[in-house]
């Protein structure tokens, strides 16, 4: 068995993550940023020509990037956001790299995603938010796309996957503001600086979704996360149906 904890940001997913783990050691538990065999967060993609010049421009952190690289074919994944550097900029350059935020067209991005499914027959994981955040968010906020796209595409998903064994937990925010004001407390520097609340706030206004509407309040934010919240339960209920349970977010038993 494998198991998917999905929700939007605040929801609980690593909290439930962690909790699954005790239960399941026999698990291997996959969070954002780790190398996944089916998830591409924080982690770049590159053809051999642009690894070796990353490897050229970056040497002194040659070392550290081969030991979070892994070869896919004729391309490269590199787990940046693991690798230590005082320097942003390189940071900024890797991410260049993923495939999320409209860096690629949707059809390489599509390509990319369902044949990752295809090939994926591990069985034993837990993965934090490899089906949902990262995706819907990308097809909303930077594609534009209609909600009735998106389920087309979570279609294609579902055939991807219906051979492998897994059960999806989507926790469900009822009230999505109190959940991200209390994770802004807890996400903060030594300074008290709301850098992830900051971040986050970042990511959504310079979206073309977000620029197109003017929306750029945290009032804006919220009403983006109840869409994707009541999108991304469509897409259980209707393409996922008996592989979801649906938990209210900081109120399960497991």
């Amino acid at each position: 068995m494998n198991y998917f904890v999905e929700g939007i940001q605040g929801s609980g997913k690593s909290t439930l993550v962690r909790r699954l783990s005790e239960k399941h050691p026999e698990c291997r538990t996959i969070m954002e940023g780790d190398y996944s065999p089916i998830e591409l967060a924080w982690c770049g993609r590159m053809s051999d020509v642009q690894y070796s010049q990353v490897l050229e421009r970056w040497n002194d952190l040659k070392d550290q990037i081969c030991s979070k690289s892994h070869k896919e074919g004729d391309c490269w994944i590199v787990c940046y956001t693991q690798i230590k550097s005082e320097d942003r900029e390189f940071y900024r350059q890797l991410e260049n790299y993923e495939i999320y935020s409209g860096r690629t067209t949707f059809e390489e991005y599509r390509d990319i995603v369902l044949t990752r499914y295809q090939n994926w027959h591990e069985d034993n994981n837990i993965f934090e938010c490899s089906l949902f955040q990262n995706a819907v968010e990308d097809m909303i906020l930077f594609r534009d796309m209609p909600d009735d796209a998106i389920l087309d595409f979570y279609k294609e998903v579902w055939s991807a996957l219906k051979d492998k064994e897994y059960e999806i937990y989507y926790i469900e925010s009822p009230d999505i503001r109190k959940n991200l004001d209390a994770v802004r407390r807890e996400r903060v520097d030594k300074d008290g600086k709301e850098i992830w609340f900051d971040m986050l706030m970042e990511y959504f206004n310079s979206s073309p979704y977000a620029k197109k509407r003017s929306m750029n309040r945290y009032e804006d934010l919220l009403m983006h996360l109840q869409h994707r919240q009541a999108l991304e339960l469509q897409i259980c209920r209707k393409i996922f149906k008996e592989k979801v349970t649906v938990i209210e977010s900081k109120a399960y038993d497991l």
